[in-house]
């Protein structure tokens, strides 16, 4: 759906282009950052078992083919030492 109009959408465009590529970056990081804690916090509804696994098949697994898919998630269940940064460990909100 897309209830925009093409003047509103070319003028959002020219703005998001008038802004530097360092700035247009961040942006991008802060909106992948606030898409990863939202898939987050919705999937710590279900309980911190294989929250790894999970968030890594919500943000990519379609991204991937089934037997790669079954590689990263086989890797992520086998890496040793911690892999969360703090902020994302589980049990953090």
């Amino acid at each position: 759906m897309n209830d925009t109009t093409p003047e509103a959408a070319r003028i959002y465009r020219e703005l998001l282009l008038s802004r530097s590529n360092a700035e247009r970056l961040r942006m991008g990081c802060e909106m992948f950052e606030t898409a990863k804690a939202l898939a987050l916090a919705g999937l710590r509804e279900h309980g911190d078992d294989r929250l790894q696994e999970r968030l890594f098949l919500r943000l990519y697994g379609p991204d991937f083919p089934p037997g790669e898919r079954a590689q990263i998630l086989e890797q992520i269940r086998t890496r040793p030492g911690p892999s969360w940064p703090a902020k994302y460990a589980p049990g953090k909100s």
